[in-house]
């Protein structure tokens, strides 16, 4: 989502492992102090559901979501990226893509353990959930979360963004009745689910990239691995702080809730 790209290409291109974080960096590093154990997985909340798009205006916070991982090399750059400079960002990987994602379970480890990285859920099998019967709905919820919790070691409550950004009052009981009380849409995004020309990302990187942006982005095509410096420099340009849903909303892996 955030283009692993310009630093990504840091990280792809040989960038020295023992320079320091950047300025975006405000998590778990390499030579940092040990993160905390992970928490035990809590027992879902359930409750009323919420729609999230945006966050505060104010205090130059963004929260930066990838999606999906049907690219093994962007799945990659995003980790290396993560773990180079110390940048928050919420992954929403599908269990369908276990493939691309679970050889870095052990380079995430430590980042989610620290809270740079969080895992939403986004469903294992990426279905438009509007279309399925209740019990498909619970099952694709359900079948993510088991293996996010393996692969992860924590759990995606209380958040999970629709397929598509497709859901309705149905759809969110049902995920609120499980415990993903919270659906996550986006007010940004690099519209990088399909294939796109560098400029068109960019140009939408600087239209969407301010304060309260939950942006949105996907770990699927490769335009993304080669404008991460750019999109780092627009980030700092602006003065603006990637944080995790967790942290721009108030919520912890502790509880799995607000």
């Amino acid at each position: 989502m955030l283009a692993v790209g310009a630093v990504g290409a840091v990280a792809a291109c040989g960038a020295n492992p023992s320079s320091p974080p950047t300025a975006l960096g405000h998590g778990a590093m390499a030579g940092a102090a040990s993160p905390p154990p992970l928490p035990a997985i809590p027992a879902a909340v359930p409750g009323p559901s919420k729609t999230i798009s945006s966050g505060p205006p104010g205090g130059g916070r963004i929260v930066l979501t990838v999606d999906d991982g049907t690219c093994a090399d962007c799945v990659s750059g995003y980790v290396d990226f993560a773990r180079r400079t110390g940048i928050h960002l919420t992954f929403s990987p599908n269990g369908t893509y276990a493939r691309e994602w679970e050889p870095h379970a052990g380079d995430l480890a430590p980042l989610v353990a620290a809270g740079q990285i969080q895992i939403m859920n986004h469903t294992f099998s990426h279905p438009k959930l509007t279309t399925l019967p209740d019990a498909r709905v619970r099952e694709e919820l359900e079948r993510n979360e088991q293996w996010a919790q393996k692969v992860f070691g924590i759990t995606t409550r209380p958040y999970y963004r629709p397929p598509f950004g497709v859901h309705d009052a149905r759809v969110d009981g049902i995920a609120a009745s499980l415990g993903w009380t919270r659906s996550v849409m986006w007010n940004g995004s690099f519209s990088d689910s399909k294939t796109i020309t560098p400029d068109f990302l960019m140009s939408q990187a600087r239209r969407f990239l301010t304060p309260g942006t939950v942006m949105l982005g996907h770990a699927n095509h490769p335009t993304v691995l080669g404008l991460f410096d750019q999109i780092v420099a627009l980030v700092k340009e602006r003065n603006l702080q990637p944080v995790t849903l967790d942290e721009m909303f108030g919520t912890t892996r502790t509880v799995g809730a607000a």
